[in-house]
Parts: C-alpha cells; structure tokens; sequence
C-alpha cells in the first residue's frame, strides 16, 4: 500500500456485507465511503468518489434472508441489482459475499488492495 493512504468505494445490495468490510478496512488505515447506490435512481453515484479501488459486494436473496432481512422482498433485491448494473462492471474488485465469512471478504480484498 505505501505510505499513502488507499481509499474505496464499497457498493452493493442491501446484507451484501458493506458496513462490515468498511468497519474491517478502516482498521487497517483504509479511508471507506460506503455508497448506498442500491438506493438511488442516479446510476454514477459512486463516481462523485475519488478513489483507488471501486469494490462490489454482491449476495444472493436467500443469503440476505439468512442475514436477518427475513422478509426482504425479491422484487427489491431485483431493482437493486438492476441500479448496481453499472458500478458492477466498473468494479476493480467484485465479490460475492454468499459464501464467504466476513474475515474471507476482508482478507481478499486486503490481498488485493496490497498488491
């Protein structure tokens, strides 16, 4: 990383894991903004951001279920992932959280970032 610091942009779904890789990169001296684009009409909003990397975060419906949003709603989870269509293919870093513990997502996007 050097001795400037990296800055990222996370954006993703709701449950994708956001907040959680944020709080674990910013204790590795990580400037974060967490853009909630899955929320937004605006298509480039995560483009008013300077930053090194544009990370994605993607998760399946059944996993946000399983992330305490029970009742989230598949329509929604759709419309998200229609809105991210585009910071998706931006993405120098994408990850499907799914399957993977908060400590494997913030390990391979450390791995990435260092290297």
């Amino acid at each position: 990383m050097g001795n400037q610091a990296e800055t990222v942009v996370i954006v993703g779904p709701c449950a994708a894991g956001k907040s959680t890789l944020r709080q674990g990169l910013e204790t590795h001296g990580i400037q974060v903004r967490v853009i909630a684009q899955e929320h937004s009409g605006i298509r480039g909003l995560w483009r008013k951001h300077q930053a090194n990397y544009l990370i994605y975060l993607d998760v399946d419906l059944p996993a946000v279920h399983e992330r305490g949003r029970p009742s989230f709603p598949a329509w929604l989870h759709n419309q998200q992932q229609q809105r991210l269509q585009e910071a998706r293919a931006a993405a120098d870093i994408y990850l499907d959280t799914t399957k993977h513990s908060i400590n494997d997502v913030l390990n391979r996007v450390l791995s990435t970032i260092k290297h």
